[in-house]
This record gives structure tokens, C-alpha cells and sequence, in this order.
């Protein structure tokens, strides 16, 4: 029934502004905004489109949001780290010191966006 849908994902933000610089400044993603709407449009690879909007009372998802896919997590956190990013620690998550788990999976390791929205960046073995 969708399989010929333009499916997209979307999350909330409290502060719109924040979020453009962070995701355009920061991280590098093409943003555009739809100024009537207040939405923010982040534009990756493969023509793929995330919309964050607006929620006056968001919480921040308690769970990882948005994962960035990389072949090499170790540069792509000290990249991130040079921009300011933290690196979110988790109990009993057998992450490294600089905040990469490598057990288990893919590495991966969590940041937050200004929002308190989890992201990730993830290196798949």
C-alpha cells in the first residue's frame, strides 16, 4: 500500500533557530526553512529529507532520533568534538573515553542536539 509513498521521518525541537544553526553550522547539513510553517527541512544524501518542527512543549525523545552512518567514527568524533559536541555516556554501555561503544554492533557513539534530541554517528564492522 506505501511501497510507492515518499515516506519521511520527522522530530520536534523547542527552539527552531538553535536547531538551524546546529544541524546547518554544526554539523554541516543543508537546511531550508519554511518560514510560514516554522518548519526546518535537513537535506542529506540520496535526496532523503528530515523535517523538524516546532513544539512549544516538547521533551526530547528518549531514545536515538536520527543516526548518522560514517566509515570512520574515530575522525568523525574528533570532528564533531572540535565543534563543540559532547558525547552522551551511558550506565552500563561499554563505551571507550571518548564516548564510542564498540561492542555488539556497529560502533556508534550518541550526542545531543540542542533540543536534548539523542543523534548518533555509527561506523558499520
Amino acid at each position: 500500500m506505501f511501497g510507492n509513498t515518499k515516506a519521511f521521518s520527522s522530530f520536534a525541537v523547542d527552539d527552531v533557530a538553535a536547531a538551524r544553526a546546529f544541524y546547518a553550522d554544526t554539523l554541516g547539513i543543508e537546511v531550508s526553512e519554511d518560514m510560514d510553517m516554522g518548519l526546518l527541512f535537513l537535506h542529506l544524501s540520496g535526496n532523503r529529507e528530515i523535517v523538524v518542527y516546532p513544539k512549544p512543549d516538547h521533551a526530547p525523545a528518549n531514545f536515538t532520533v536520527l543516526n548518522f552512518g560514517v566509515d570512520d567514527i574515530d575522525a568523525a568524533v574528533d570532528q564533531l568534538a572540535g565543534r563543540g559536541v559532547t558525547f552522551e555516556r551511558y550506565d552500563g554501555m561499554p563505551q571507550d573515553e571518548r564516548g564510542i561503544m564498540r561492542e555488539g554492533g556497529p560502533y556508534i557513539a550518541w550526542f545531543a542536539d540542542p533540543a536534548g534530541n539523542i543523534l548518533s554517528v555509527l561506523q558499520e564492522r
